[in-house]
């Protein structure tokens, strides 16, 4: 955490702005030093601002707040770097954000685990009317994960991040598949 870093100078010491008659007073001084001390790691902050919404350079729990302030998603204890990048491509991430990519994405991100998406969606083109429409009338939206041993901390995450990120109309199916390939065991939603 940022706090009073000893022996940090500050650029304007609040000494030199009282009238000339406390200029060469020393309780004046020290007053003023003292107060000096407490506020030159802000003026150090804000001469430096830029750098801290810099996820690359930001201090490591200035990174974890930034996540938050643009919901970056991804585990919140991630490695220093690796969490650095999930800050980093959060605006990126909204951009697409509701499409399927964007959706295996933030599992990816949250779990680890790559995902497969099945969406009841679609869209074409025809140079003639009255073709047939792609897709279901009916939305849905399956997710598949492929993992050895799941368990209820899995479960509850991968829920909580489908939850974040998919269109709210939409209803959803979440299957758990061994890497094997064996039966799905999950839930619709």
């Amino acid at each position: 955490m940022r706090a009073a870093v000893e022996g940090l100078a500050t650029p304007d010491p609040l000494g030199r702005r009282l009238p000339a008659v406390y200029a060469a007073d020393d309780l004046a001084q020290r007053l003023t030093g003292a107060y000096d001390q407490v506020i030159a790691p802000v003026h150090v902050t804000l001469d430096s601002l830029w750098a801290y919404f810099d996820p690359a350079l930001a201090p490591p729990d200035f990174v974890d707040w930034l996540g938050g302030w643009v919901a970056a998603g991804g585990p919140p204890d991630g490695a220093g770097d690796d969490r650095r990048r999930v800050v980093a491509g959060a605006v990126a991430r909204h951009r697409v954000r509701g499409t399927a990519a964007a959706l295996a994405e933030e599992v990816r991100l949250a779990t680890g685990l790559a995902t497969e998406i099945v969406e009841s969606g679609g869209t074409t083109w025809s140079a003639t009317p009255g073709g047939e429409l792609p897709g279901s009338p009916e939305p849905a939206l399956t997710v598949r994960i492929r993992v050895a041993e799941p368990g209820p901390a899995l479960a509850a995450r991968l829920r909580a991040v489908i939850e974040a990120n998919r269109p709210a109309h939409v209803p959803y199916t979440v299957e758990v598949l061994p890497p094997d390939g064996g039966p799905a065991t999950g839930g619709a939603r």
